[in-house]
């Protein structure tokens, strides 16, 4: 990565410490300027919402939510004093419309939304643009990497849903054998978070995929039994 003239450091979203001492970093490499902000950086916990501790939505929070808020105040103060900044937030379909044995995701993508939404409002004359991007299917490893958090919260055996889970654990724990319906590789978000830095005048949200424009669609036009109606579907 070095060779191709990127540089890293560690910055951990549920470690408070950590993302000040990665802004510093920032700040000392670059003598106090930073052009963007792009946070893309979360879990997932699978699970019925009745089935979900307090200590499951604290932990997703921490890092989905909580994290992002908390590095997107610290650079704030470097893009207003040089005058300009842009802070692109990585939201999802699951921002827009909740989803079956997600609610740990659709709540802190939801909380997301709100929170991105009311700071692009007050940015508004500081030259800092706030920026959502709302991908749907992305060939990452979110569904690998939600196993440990799923057999650390979810007493499944003892749900009153458990046939339901016997049912679904497949789709967890069985390598996928293709892609997921709508589904676009990794440099689909790539070609829109460069506009969202490049443009002139960026929008304040980006879909990615099909699956998100439907759905984005679906929330405007229909009621809501209706789109709970779509929504079981899926």
């Amino acid at each position: 990565m070095r060779a191709e003239g990127l540089e890293s450091f560690p910055l951990d979203y549920a470690d408070e410490a950590s993302i000040t001492a990665a802004v510093e970093e920032v700040r000392r490499r670059t003598d106090g300027t930073l052009d963007a902000l792009y946070n893309n950086g979360a879990f997932a916990c699978p699970g019925a919402a009745e089935d979900l501790p307090r200590g499951a939505l604290r932990e997703i929070f921490e890092v989905n939510l909580f994290g992002y808020h908390d590095l997107t105040r610290q650079v704030i103060p470097l893009m207003r004093a040089q005058g300009h900044g842009r802070i692109v937030n990585c939201s999802s379909v699951l921002g827009l419309v909740g989803m079956r044995w997600r609610a740990a995701y659709v709540s802190t993508k939801f909380a997301m939304e709100g929170l991105t939404d009311v700071l692009r409002v007050e940015m508004r004359g500081t030259g800092i643009d706030i920026i959502l991007i709302e991908p749907g299917p992305i060939p990452t490893r979110i569904r690998e990497n939600s196993i440990p958090h799923f057999e650390k919260w979810i007493d499944w055996e003892n749900s009153a849903r458990v046939e339901e889970y016997r049912s679904l654990l497949h789709r967890l724990y069985e390598p996928k054998t293709g892609p997921d319906l709508f589904e676009l590789p990794c440099a689909a978000v790539t070609a829109k978070l460069i506009h969202a830095l490049e443009s002139r005048r960026p929008r304040p949200r980006y879909y990615v995929t099909k699956a998100t424009h439907l759905m984005g669609l679906a929330r405007r036009i229909l009621p809501t039994r209706a789109l709970d109606w779509l929504i079981s579907r899926v």
